[in-house]
């Protein structure tokens, strides 16, 4: 008779995992529930006006949270110009992110968004020296042709705000392989870093300034305690479960997309969309899989 059959508890690691996976798959419910929220506004607000004030409402909660120790740790740790260009990164990621959703379906710009880690693949074997085998190069290859499916070259799908969203995804992946190359700086540093960093550079919307009406204000305010909160569950699951565990669970996030773009805005995501995110999401769990494999 098995351990567990005889009623002995889970091992704690096993808690630990399960807890990660669902705090990574709570923290992207998260951000598509601000992505809604930020599409919402985007009718009314302009985009960097709506950055702006996300970020300021989040650095004003992540404050409490930020220790002298903290800083010092980061300081030791030094790299300065990596902590630069993920800062840009962030900045070029989440303009160019809410600039695509302002015109496109949710579940397009996800898409196009879930090659991500397939990208931060490529970018670790180029800029950090890390040993990416064949086969993960041509899941890479494959991510990238999903990517091509989902923006249909051919037809409609090709436009200004998909291409926009390519470079954002690109600049996005950017920024996490900065993140990895960052790894003994804490979490609260790296959140403030880059939200100071989209404060600064959204700042100068301040003199083209629209004011929000109270239910505009109010939602403004809820994105940016969605967007704190999405950003520091998802980093306590990474320290309760290895990332080659949660990455996969970055993927609902086309599923809460769909399911918001539809009920919110009424979008039906097009067969070429969801093929797309399908070759994605396939080479991306390839990849974790080698990844896990290899180790």
């Amino acid at each position: 008779m098995s351990a567990v059959s005889r009623g002995a508890a889970v091992p704690v690691h096993a808690q630990n995992a399960l807890a990660g996976i669902g705090l990574t798959a709570l923290s992207f419910f998260m951000f598509a529930v601000g992505n809604a929220i930020g599409k919402w506004l985007e009718t009314d607000c302009p985009v960097g006006e709506t950055l702006f004030v996300r970020s300021a409402v989040t650095l004003l909660l992540i404050v409490p949270f930020l220790r002298r120790r903290d800083v010092a740790i980061a300081r030791a740790v030094g790299l300065p110009w990596w902590h630069v260009l993920r800062m840009v990164g962030t900045v070029v990621d989440s303009s160019s992110y809410y600039w695509a959703i302002s015109v496109l379906p949710l579940a397009d710009v996800s898409a196009i968004y879930l090659a991500s880690p397939i990208y931060v693949t490529g970018m670790s074997a180029l800029f950090l020296g890390e040993r990416v085998g064949w086969r993960r190069w041509t899941a890479v290859l494959v991510g990238f042709a999903g990517v091509l499916i989902a923006l249909r070259p051919s037809g409609a799908g090709l436009s200004a705000h998909a291409l926009v969203a390519v470079v954002g995804s690109l600049f996005f992946s950017l920024s996490l392989v900065a993140t990895r190359r960052l790894r003994g700086v804490s979490n609260i540093v790296l959140l403030s870093s880059q939200t100071v960093a989209l404060l600064v550079a959204t700042l100068a919307t301040a003199v083209a300034w629209m004011w929000p009406t109270p239910a505009q204000a109010g939602l403004l305010v809820l994105l940016g305690g969605v967007t704190m909160a999405g950003f520091l569950t998802m980093y306590h699951g990474l320290r309760l479960a290895l990332a080659s565990v949660v990455a996969p669970f970055q993927y609902t996030s086309i599923i809460w997309a769909v399911v918001l773009g539809y009920l919110i805005f009424g979008d039906v995501p097009g067969g070429a969309t969801l093929t797309g995110a399908a070759v994605i999401i396939g080479a991306g769990v390839f990849i974790v899989w080698r990844e896990r494999h290899a180790r």
